[in-house]
């Protein structure tokens, strides 16, 4: 399924009938502590590249490459400038990926409470059928 984004279109994943769909470019593990990351900050705040290295510990080179997929998609701003002659980037989310986040939560919200056996309770169900049967 395509998305239509400010850049174009994205690829949304079809998890099947009923379930729904997560967004592949916030989905992967390390865009999703990148996007987590700055959705904590306010509206009108940024990161800069170091900071948010430092908070989502990964590498400078690895760290540019996600930045790169979320800004590709419109979700996030990066914006560069100088401090005492040194260049500094600074990050934040647009509010379009303020929105994809949103959506990615209720969606893995929705995805967790579709009915079926409860994992955390497997081991006491079992139990219980056990001592039933005893």
């Amino acid at each position: 399924m395509d998305t239509a984004c400010r850049y174009g279109t994205i690829q949304v994943s079809d998890t099947g009938p009923g379930l729904p769909a997560l967004d592949p470019v916030i989905h992967a593990q390390p865009r999703l502590r990148i996007t987590v990351a700055l959705a904590a900050l306010g509206e009108d705040d940024m990161l800069t590249f170091p900071r948010l290295q430092e908070l989502v510990g990964m590498t400078a080179g690895n760290l540019a490459t996600h930045l790169r997929k979320l800004e590709d998609a419109g979700y996030l701003m990066m914006t560069k400038s100088f401090r005492r002659r040194s260049p500094v980037t600074y990050l934040a989310l647009t509010p379009l990926g303020r929105r994809a986040l949103k959506d990615y939560t209720a969606a893995v919200r929705r995805l967790l409470a579709v009915p079926g056996p409860d994992p955390a309770n497997h081991d006491i169900d079992n139990r219980a059928k056990e001592e039933k049967l005893r």
